[in-house]
């Protein structure tokens, strides 16, 4: 009996250390790359086609950048300096500024079915001291696979409720959220209640639209916090309305969730009504419905359905990729977020835009609904967006057309003149596949 108890206790350690070893490799297999160090010595890119992000666009041009910062834009003619620096000749490659993601849950969430990898909703309906940036996770696989596309900074956005919290935007590297802080606490995010809902009708086995019974209440719980809030003094303790003291000032901007025509113009009378200065419209698929109020306030729209069906069965079926089009010809200043799409699709970020530059918008003016236009509608145009002397030296380097998947290629990223590496599970597992199919071909 005991040589038994021995020979079980041996074959146990054996698999727990077989274990330990495939858990071991499992995760070193899943680790995303290593943040890149800061910026060594000045570099200079020359010979490449570089899209400004303004609709400007320098053949043969050079760009400079020293400490993570632009130092130059021109083209061979300009006679920029190059003394001192790395030179990299690019060969008619494309350089572009990093593209900016709004409205996403990246670094919030990881596996759909695991609860435990999720924390993008927080319970009950009025979660506006929830702040997304200190859960953020640098450590998420969906990151590389995201800045892989050219996606270089992101606003990540929390969910859950009307009043769903603050926002921060994040460069795409860092060991921590501190490290890859951008802009923390950017502003409040308010999902106006819809008029109407989805309910599943078990007869049909499809859902219908309904009227939203709840939906006095909801604007009444509102209106009973945005009251609180503007009077609010610091006494007692409110987290809640602690929070959103920097909507009445006009330093927080305010988002405001909305489709339908009704919803966009309740949810902007009701901000305005409480002296929210800065307001930005998200969603937006009706928008053009109300441009003239949205002119007259000023307001911009982050579109977020190039990629989707037509909201009735009398629109064209190309309605939703001609929007990005029709808003910046009604004047509108317009980005595209990505928040109504599934957050591993966020990465075809560039695509939308390649479809608006296929249904009526010039090619440069859709890379600014990824890029500048982005940037100037989260408050962050003097750090990226585009390339400008004194701007971050965030882009990337494309071996064709970044808004086109047949050619899009991206070959390197500089994320405030740090080298990023680019290689991460997806590449890892195109080579591994690639490679065995390869040698079953011979």
């Amino acid at each position: 009996m005991q040589n038994l108890m021995q020979k079980l206790r041996q074959i146990s350690r054996s698999m727990a250390g077989a274990l330990a070893l495939w858990l071991i490799a499992t995760v070193a297999a899943a680790l995303p790359p290593t943040p890149a160090p800061p910026q060594a010595e000045p570099i200079a890119l020359v010979g490449a086609v570089i899209h400004v992000g303004n609709g400007e666009v320098i053949d043969d041009g050079i760009i400079t950048f020293d400490a993570g910062v632009i130092t130059a834009v021109g083209s061979e003619a300009d006679g920029i300096d190059t003394a001192g620096h790395l030179v990299i000749d690019l060969q008619g490659r494309h350089v572009y500024p990093g593209l900016v993601l709004p409205n996403s849950t990246l670094g919030l969430s990881e596996i759909g079915n695991v609860r435990a990898s999720n924390d993008v909703f927080e319970e009950g309906e009025i979660n506006a001291s929830v702040r997304s940036a200190i859960a953020y996770n640098t450590d998420s696989e969906l990151i590389p696979a995201t800045r892989f596309n050219g996606i270089l900074t992101a606003q990540v956005t929390p969910r859950g409720g009307i009043m769903a919290g603050r926002s921060s935007i994040f460069m795409l590297d860092g060991w921590n959220w501190e490290d890859a802080a951008l802009e923390l606490d950017d502003g409040q995010h308010l999902h106006w209640p819809g008029f109407k809902r989805n309910r599943f009708n078990p007869e049909t086995g499809r859902f219908e639209r309904v009227e939203n019974d709840d939906y006095q209440t909801q604007v009444e719980a509102l209106h009973a916090l945005f009251r609180d809030a503007a009077s609010y003094d610091g006494e007692p303790l409110n987290l809640n309305l602690a929070a959103m003291q920097g909507l009445f000032s006009g330093d927080d901007k305010l988002f405001v969730h909305a489709d339908g025509a009704r919803e966009i113009v309740s949810g902007v009378r009701f901000a305005r009504s409480y002296g929210v200065q800065d307001i930005v419209l998200v969603g937006g698929f009706e928008a053009l419905q109300v441009k003239e109020l949205l002119l007259a306030e000023s307001i911009p729209v982050l579109y977020e359905r190039v990629h989707s069906l037509p909201g009735m069965e009398w629109h064209d079926v190309d309605a939703p990729f001609r929007m990005p089009f029709l808003l910046q010809q009604a004047g509108l200043q317009v980005g595209i977020g990505g928040g109504a799409t599934q957050l591993h699709r966020q990465r075809n970020l560039p695509f939308y835009a390649g479809t608006a530059a296929a249904h009526g918008l010039d090619r440069e003016a859709a890379l600014g609904l990824v890029t500048l236009n982005n940037a100037r509608i989260l408050g962050i145009d003097d750090r990226v967006g585009s390339l400008e002397a004194g701007k971050d030296a965030t882009m990337f380097i494309s071996l064709g057309d970044a808004l086109d998947m047949r050619t899009s290629q991206v070959l390197g990223a500089y994320i405030q003149g740090r080298d990023i590496d680019l290689f991460g599970m997806q590449q890892q597992l195109h080579e591994r596949f690639r490679d065995k199919y390869a040698s079953e071909a011979e």
